[in-house]
C-alpha cells in the first residue's frame, strides 16, 4: 500500500505528476462561488495543491479563504503568485489534524487522493470542521479507473453510505459542467451538515 504522506506528494509536484492540476479554477467550483453574496464566510480548501479555486476566489472578493495541503510545493507556489494572500489563512499539514470553523469547505480532487479506507473518516472530519448550517460543495469522480490509484474511484451509491450519517444531501447528481476530459464522470455534491453530535 502507498503511504501518501507529503514525502509522497512533493515528489509528484517535483517531477510534474500532476494530472489532476487543470491549471485554473474548477468550473463548477467557480460557477458556485460567483453564486454567493456573502463574501465574510469561512471558507476552506483541503488538499488545494495550486489552489486556483482559493486565487479564484480571493479575486471574487471573499476575504476569509483557507488553504490546506500537506505538502509546501503547492502552497510556496500560490504564494509566489499571489504574494498579497493573507498567509495567516495558508495551512501546511495533514487535513485530518487540521482545527477550523467553516462555513463552506470546497472539495476538488482531494477525497480522490485519499486511501478509500478514509472516506468516512473524511466525511466525519468534513462534519466536525463545518458550522451548523455549513455546507461540503464540490466535485467528486463517479467512474472506475484502470490503475490503482491515486485517483481512487468510486460511485453515487458507495460515497451515500459515507456522508448520509453526517449531512443532508441538498445536490448529490451528475456534475453538468465539469471540464471536457471530466464529462460524464463527475458528481457534484452539495451537502448541508446535520444537526447530530460529532
Amino acid at each position: 500500500m502507498l503511504n501518501l504522506d507529503e514525502d509522497f506528494w512533493s515528489f509528484r509536484y517535483q517531477n510534474g505528476a500532476t494530472g489532476w492540476d487543470i491549471g485554473y479554477a474548477s468550473p463548477p467550483l467557480y460557477q458556485y462561488l460567483c453564486q454567493i453574496h456573502t463574501k465574510t464566510i469561512d471558507i476552506l480548501v483541503p488538499g488545494g495543491g495550486n489552489a486556483y479555486e482559493v486565487a479564484a476566489g480571493w479575486a471574487l472578493g471573499f476575504q476569509n479563504l483557507h488553504l490546506l495541503d500537506i505538502s509546501n510545493l503547492p502552497i510556496h507556489n500560490f504564494l509566489e503568485k499571489n504574494p498579497a494572500f493573507t498567509k495567516s489563512q495558508i495551512h501546511h499539514q495533514d487535513f485530518f489534524e487540521h482545527k477550523g470553523s467553516y462555513d463552506l469547505v470546497l472539495e476538488q480532487t482531494f477525497f480522490c487522493a485519499l486511501e478509500p479506507g478514509l472516506r468516512p473518516v473524511y466525511a466525519k472530519k468534513m462534519h466536525e470542521l463545518l458550522n451548523p448550517g455549513g455546507r461540503l460543495v464540490g466535485v467528486l469522480f463517479d467512474r472506475e479507473f484502470p490503475q490503482m490509484g491515486p485517483p481512487f474511484a468510486g460511485s453515487a451509491e458507495e460515497y451515500r453510505i459515507y456522508f448520509e450519517p453526517y449531512f443532508e444531501l441538498e445536490k448529490f447528481e451528475p456534475c453538468y459542467n465539469s471540464i471536457p476530459e471530466r464529462q460524464g464522470s463527475e458528481l457534484f455534491i452539495k451537502l448541508k451538515k446535520s444537526d447530530i453530535k460529532d
